[in-house]
């Protein structure tokens, strides 16, 4: 059943099954391929290419059935930054608790038993204030590992940025640019770790041969502690900061 016309691809196919499934499908200009993900606020995401046809859509998606309905029950429950409510930071729990102030500055308190992350601006702006907060975070740490893996293996990182990509932890420009996502920093350290080191070894090998997997290996020896993890919990990080109505995804 197409919930879209042959004309304006943009629209949303449902899968019919015991439970219909809404698909969302968006065009990607450049791409040859379809290709099916997982939003970050569990929406099912279709991509096309331009001179896809919808037929060949809808039979590329029942092949995938028993793919997405796995995934779907993986799915990653959002955690809106709101009071109350507890999220990790470089691995630790958190409540989030707001001061009521429209100034200040977000703060760290150890409270007995569970942690605490002080942020001011009010319910309204609560979210925000936080958000760009671990942003700044997670730009730190990832300047600093970026910035020791890069010596260790002989190059030299350009520009680092901090985004909320929807399907992805990390890319590395041919320039050398790094481009992270801000929720490693809720994760356990080394997580971070591990993915610093995967970008920078992208320097080097802009592939994934085992000429780069030694590159990884080299910088970080311990680095399959960090890919296991990431590949058993990073799904769970993607809902943080998401809320139910929010949409955009996440792989290493």
């Amino acid at each position: 059943m197409l919930g879209f016309g042959q004309k304006n691809w943009p629209g949303t196919m449902v899968l019919e099954g015991e439970k219909p499934v809404q698909v969302r499908v968006r065009v990607h200009q450049k791409s040859l391929h379809y290709r099916l993900s997982i939003s970050v606020a569990g929406e099912p995401i279709l991509s096309v290419p331009p001179k896809g046809k919808p037929e060949d859509a809808h039979a590329f998606l029942q092949r995938h059935k028993h793919w997405l309905d796995v995934r779907l029950q993986r799915r990653a429950q959002p955690v809106p930054f709101v009071e109350g409510a507890t999220i990790p930071l470089r691995g630790q729990d958190h409540v989030i608790a707001g001061t009521g102030k429209i100034r200040g500055q977000v703060t760290l308190l150890p409270a007995g038993e569970m942690n605490q992350i002080i942020v001011p601006g009010g319910d309204r702006h609560l979210a925000r204030r936080l958000t760009d907060w671990l942003k700044s975070q997670a730009l730190g740490d990832l300047q600093q590992r970026s910035a020791l893996h890069a010596s260790r293996l002989g190059v030299q990182v350009g520009k680092i940025s901090i985004r909320g990509q929807s399907s992805r932890w990390g890319s590395c420009s041919s320039a050398g640019n790094l481009s992270y996502n801000w929720r490693l920093v809720l994760a356990p350290p080394f997580v971070l770790d591990y993915v610093a080191a995967h970008e920078v070894a992208h320097i080097c090998e802009m592939n994934h041969s085992s000429a780069f997997w030694s590159k990884v290996l080299q910088t970080l020896p311990e680095m399959d502690k960090g890919r296991s993890w990431l590949k058993s919990h990073g799904s769970t990080l993607m809902g943080y900061g998401v809320t139910p109505a929010q949409g955009p995804t996440a792989k290493t």
